[in-house]
C-alpha cells in the first residue's frame, strides 16, 4: 500500500511538471510568424541574452529586473514579475498576465519576453509600426539598462559609413540641417571620434562649442565638421534618451585612435600625443612616434577625449613612460582586486604634460592617475569623468554583442576613480587669459604656488572640485589653452620640476 501511494505521488508530480511545461511553452515551431513578426526566432534571441548573461555578475540584479525594465519601452505600463506571475499594465488594464518560468529556464523567459512585446505592440503604435530588427533592438536596450544604466547592444551590423581607407580628417559625421536649423546625423563613419563618442543617427546636433548650430553659417559648420587640421568639438545632442554632451575631435578616420603632431623647437621638440582610444593600435602609433624622435624636450599626451575599456592596452600605453609599475587595479562584482602591470621598462624618460577633462573616460582615468601617483607627469586640464568602467563583452548567437560595465578600476595605489575621477593639479579653466598665466608661473617659479592635491583628499566632494574647475564650453578655445600651458611647463624646468614635487 505504501509503495503505491509513492506510485502515485511521483505519478502526480511528474504530469504537474509536464503540465507546468505545457503551459509555459507559449509558441511552436508550427506558427512561427505572428501579428507580423518571427516570434520564435525572437524569443530564441531573447533566451541567448538571458542564457549569456548568467555567467556574469548583474551586480545584485536578477530576470526580474531585467524583464521589469520593459517599461523603459512605454511610459504608460507597468510591469511586475513576482514569485508566481508576470504582469503588465497598460495604463488601468492588465493586458498580460503570464505564469513565471521555473527559475533558469532561459527559454521560457524568452518567450515570456516576445509574449510582453506582442501584447504592447497593441497599444504602442511606434512599436506595432517596427520591424524585428527594430523591435529586438528597443528590448534589448530596455533590458541592458535594468541590468546596467552603462550597458549596450552593439548590433551585427552598426549602422554607419565604410570609410573606404580613405584618410579623412573630420568628426566622422554626415547630416543635413532641419528646418530649425539644427543639424540632424545621417549617418557615423565607423572608428570615428564621433563614432567612439556614441553619436547616433537620428540625433541632432543643437550647440558646438556653446553657439547654437541655428547660428552657424553652412560653411563654418562645415569647417567645423571636416577641417584641414584636428581640433576639439563640444557638442550638446538631442537624442531618443534625452539631451547629452559630448566632445569630438577631427582626426584622420583611418587612424582615429592617437594622432601625433611634432612641434619642432631648437631643443628637440615636443611631441603632441592626441589619444581617442585607448588600443594596441594608439601603443603601436605612440611607440613609432618615441623611436622616431628619441631628442625630445617633453611629451604632451592629450587625454582630453580619450576612453578605453582594454586593460592591457592601457598597461602598455603608460608602461611606455613609467615602465613596470602597478597602473590599476580591476575590481569585479564579489571578487579579488587585479592588479595591472605593464610587463617592459620604459622607453623614454623626458617630460610629460598629461591633459584630461570631463570626457577623460574608462582607463584613459587610470593611465591620467598613473602618471600622477609615479610622478613621472604634470596634470592639467579639468577633472576626468569619472567614468572608470571595463565592459565585460559577451558574444550572442545572433553575432550581436552586449556590454556590460561591471568591472571597476581604481589606481595602482588602490584609490577609487569610478564616481570620483582624477583631478589635475593645474586647472585651465581657472587660468584662461595671459596675465593670469603670467602670475600663475611666477607663482610656480618662486615657491608661491599654494596647491591643493584633491586627489589626496578621499573624503572630498568631486562635485564641489568640479564647480571649483569647471568645463571650458569651447573645444577651439581649450586647445589653444592646453597647448599653450603645457609647453611653458615643458620648456622650463623649475616649473616642471616644482609642479612634480608638490605634495
Amino acid at each position: 500500500m505504501r509503495t503505491l501511494k509513492l506510485f502515485l505521488s511521483m505519478l502526480f508530480v511528474f504530469f504537474m511538471a509536464q503540465a507546468r511545461a505545457s503551459e509555459m511553452k507559449i509558441f511552436t515551431a508550427d506558427e512561427p510568424i505572428q501579428d507580423g513578426i518571427n516570434v520564435v526566432d525572437m524569443s530564441n534571441g531573447f533566451s541567448d541574452i538571458y542564457r549569456k548573461l548568467d555567467g556574469v555578475s548583474w551586480s545584485g540584479k536578477n530576470i526580474d529586473v531585467a524583464i521589469e525594465n520593459l517599461e523603459n519601452l512605454n511610459q504608460n505600463i507597468h510591469i511586475a514579475s513576482t514569485d508566481e506571475r508576470v504582469v503588465m499594465v497598460w495604463r488601468d488594464s492588465i493586458i498580460a498576465n503570464y505564469p513565471k518560468p521555473n527559475e533558469r529556464d532561459w527559454d521560457a523567459f524568452g518567450e515570456i519576453t516576445t509574449a510582453l512585446i506582442l501584447k504592447l505592440r497593441g497599444v504602442d503604435e511606434d512599436l506595432r509600426n517596427a520591424n524585428d530588427a527594430e523591435i529586438y533592438t528597443a528590448v534589448v536596450d530596455s533590458i541592458m539598462r535594468g541590468i546596467d544604466e552603462n550597458g549596450k547592444y552593439i548590433a551585427p551590423k552598426k549602422v554607419g559609413f565604410s570609410n573606404d581607407n580613405r584618410i579623412l580628417t573630420s568628426v566622422g559625421i554626415e547630416g543635413f540641417r532641419d528646418e530649425r536649423g539644427n543639424f540632424r546625423v545621417t549617418g557615423v563613419y565607423r572608428g570615428s571620434s564621433a563614432d567612439t563618442a556614441g553619436v547616433a543617427v537620428g540625433d541632432l546636433i543643437a550647440e558646438v562649442n556653446g553657439t547654437l548650430v541655428s547660428d552657424i553659417a553652412d560653411s563654418a559648420l562645415a569647417t567645423m565638421m571636416s577641417g584641414m587640421n584636428s581640433g576639439t568639438l563640444k557638442m550638446t545632442l538631442l537624442t531618443p534618451g534625452g539631451q547629452r554632451h559630448v566632445v569630438v575631435r577631427r582626426a584622420t578616420v583611418v587612424l582615429a585612435d592617437s594622432d601625433v603632431v611634432f612641434l619642432d623647437d631648437k631643443n628637440g621638440g615636443v611631441l603632441q600625443i592626441i589619444v581617442n582610444k585607448i588600443s594596441d593600435n594608439s601603443v603601436a602609433i605612440i611607440t613609432e612616434a618615441l623611436s622616431k624622435h628619441r631628442d625630445l624636450t617633453g611629451v604632451i599626451l592629450d587625454l582630453r577625449s580619450a576612453i578605453g575599456d582594454d586593460e592591457r592596452a592601457a598597461a602598455k600605453m603608460a608602461g611606455l613612460f613609467i615602465g613596470n609599475k602597478p597602473v590599476m587595479r580591476i575590481v569585479e562584482t564579489s571578487r579579488d582586486e587585479m592588479e595591472v602591470v605593464p610587463a617592459d621598462a620604459s622607453v623614454t624618460d623626458v617630460p610629460v604634460v598629461v591633459v584630461v577633462s570631463n570626457m577623460t573616460r574608462g582607463t584613459a582615468e587610470a593611465i591620467a592617475s598613473a602618471f600622477y601617483e609615479n610622478k613621472r607627469g604634470v596634470l592639467i586640464g579639468t577633472p576626468t569623468a569619472g567614468s572608470a568602467r571595463i565592459a565585460s563583452k559577451i558574444q550572442l548567437e545572433n553575432g550581436g554583442t552586449l556590454e556590460l560595465m561591471n568591472k571597476s578600476i581604481k589606481t595602482g595605489e588602490g584609490f577609487d576613480i569610478d564616481g570620483r575621477g582624477v583631478f589635475p593639479l593645474v586647472c585651465l579653466s581657472n587660468i584662461r587669459s595671459s596675465s593670469q598665466q603670467n602670475v600663475f608661473f611666477l607663482n610656480v617659479t618662486n615657491n608661491d604656488f599654494n596647491a591643493r592635491d584633491f586627489n589626496r583628499e578621499p573624503d572630498i566632494n568631486p562635485e564641489s572640485v568640479r564647480a571649483g574647475c569647471p568645463v571650458i564650453t569651447s573645444g577651439a578655445d581649450e586647445d589653444l589653452l592646453a597647448l599653450s600651458v603645457a609647453s611653458k611647463i615643458l620648456t622650463d624646468k623649475k616649473v616642471y620640476n616644482n609642479l612634480l614635487d608638490i605634495e
